[in-house]
């Protein structure tokens, strides 16, 4: 029997390390652009709309000139979660490793206030207690 197992401290790791792992999948920047036209047009940012407008399109012509990596390429990004990875206890390791390589589900943005990234591993069931002092 398996079941399905997800740690809130591994998730509350995770998305601390969101942050750093979302600049290693990298997007387009008419990609992001787009993404945050429409949390602009949603109301769904702190900023007024015509403010958020214009930071988007400031944001946009900036990623375009690569002023927004700090010179980092997506391999040194992953190298770094990689590295922060090796903080996480044995037992979880895995698990951050595989996330700051780009798999599991990914929820939330930058504009939003959050991106959380989840990962579920399947496991062994453990015996009831009851059944184990048989």
């Amino acid at each position: 029997m398996h079941h399905l197992r997800s740690s809130p401290l591994l998730a509350a790791l995770l998305l601390a390390l969101s942050a750093g792992t979302a600049l290693a999948q990298p997007r387009s920047a008419d990609t992001v652009y787009q993404q945050e036209l429409a949390a602009c047009r949603a109301g769904s940012t702190v900023q007024d709309r015509a403010t958020c407008l214009k930071e988007a399109g400031a944001a946009r012509a900036e990623a375009r000139r690569h002023g927004l990596d700090n010179g980092e390429t997506a391999a040194q990004l992953r190298a770094n979660a990689l590295l922060r990875c090796q903080r996480v206890n044995d037992d979880q390791r895995a698990a951050c490793e595989r996330l700051a390589q780009g798999e599991g589900t990914r929820n939330g943005s930058v504009a939003e206030g959050a991106v959380l990234k989840q990962i579920t591993t399947r496991g062994a069931a453990a015996a009831p207690a009851a059944a184990a002092s048989r």
